[in-house]
């Protein structure tokens, strides 16, 4: 019986309202003293609780001498709950969805520690519709692929610029071959990852070794837009030096200043 209350109350009836009624269904139609010898609510209680009853239209009252009580069926009873529910969820989902399409867009979410930035980073795969962009390194590059594989199952258009794996690939991929992947990670302090998906969400990510890392998530559309345009050009960069060799791309920089501080991030000497 308890586990009766239990579920009872959470329709939103009272621990007293819960055991008057069933006492009603087991026993009626009594009167208010009966009841509340009957359900062990106190006899100063009784009366307040048999009109809540009544406010949540559990109960009928019978005119007597004194006044007696039966309980409205419990099938009755819970068709037109579930009614209400429905309809308070019904209302919510519209009503909370318009909400939400007004929020700030320029949201960012935090997260640190390479498991939980991992999680949003699979969580992101799982949501892509159309087109998933990822620029992503040894290790975690292998972890993505049952995910990448199934976003393909979905017909996810993939692109992806792997570091330091050559042998794991993810969707049509690009495998950063020009410049070793210790230099780039050098440079910007750990293993830069980016992935955004159908331009409306996008995660950027440092991971500094296997447990430290950090990342931001975001639908701000500047940032997917942002990091979506930094996976193409990386893309298009290494189809360039394939096509052109790494001979002509080393000369196009290597003795310009200007452009030796924007590949390694150091000023000449």
């Amino acid at each position: 019986m308890d586990k009766i209350y239990n579920e009872i109350q959470k329709l939103g009836f009272s621990q007293y309202e819960s055991k008057a009624y069933i006492a009603l269904l087991q026993n009626s139609p009594v009167t208010g003293y009966e009841l509340s010898k009957r359900s062990g609510v106190p006899r100063s209680m009784i009366y307040e609780v048999i009109n809540k009853l009544n406010d949540k239209g559990a109960i009928y009252t019978i005119p007597a001498d004194p006044m007696k009580y039966s309980p409205v069926p419990a099938q009755k009873l819970l068709a037109r709950i579930r009614n209400n529910i429905d309809g308070t969820l019904n209302f919510l989902e519209s009503s909370l969805l318009n909400l939400e399409q007004l929020r700030e867009v320029d949201v960012v979410s935090h997260i640190n520690g390479a498991e939980l930035v991992t999680a949003e980073i699979l969580s992101l795969i799982d949501e892509a519709k159309s087109e998933l962009w990822l620029s992503v390194w040894h290790p975690q590059a292998a972890k993505l692929a049952e995910k990448v594989n199934q976003a393909e199952s979905r017909k996810v258009n993939v692109l992806s610029m792997i570091f330091g794996d050559k042998n794991c690939t993810l969707g049509s991929t690009f495998h950063h071959d020009y410049m070793t992947a210790e230099v780039v990670k050098e440079r910007i302090g750990g293993r830069l990852t980016t992935i955004a998906r159908d331009k409306e969400e996008a995660i950027i990510a440092n991971f500094v070794n296997d447990e430290v890392a950090w990342a931001v998530k975001t639908t701000d559309p500047a940032l997917v837009l942002i990091a979506t345009e930094f996976i193409r050009h990386d893309i298009m960069i290494e189809a360039i030096t394939r096509h052109f060799g790494p001979e002509k791309l080393d000369k196009l920089w290597r003795n310009n200043p200007v452009l030796r501080f924007v590949v390694e991030g150091k000023q000449s000497e």
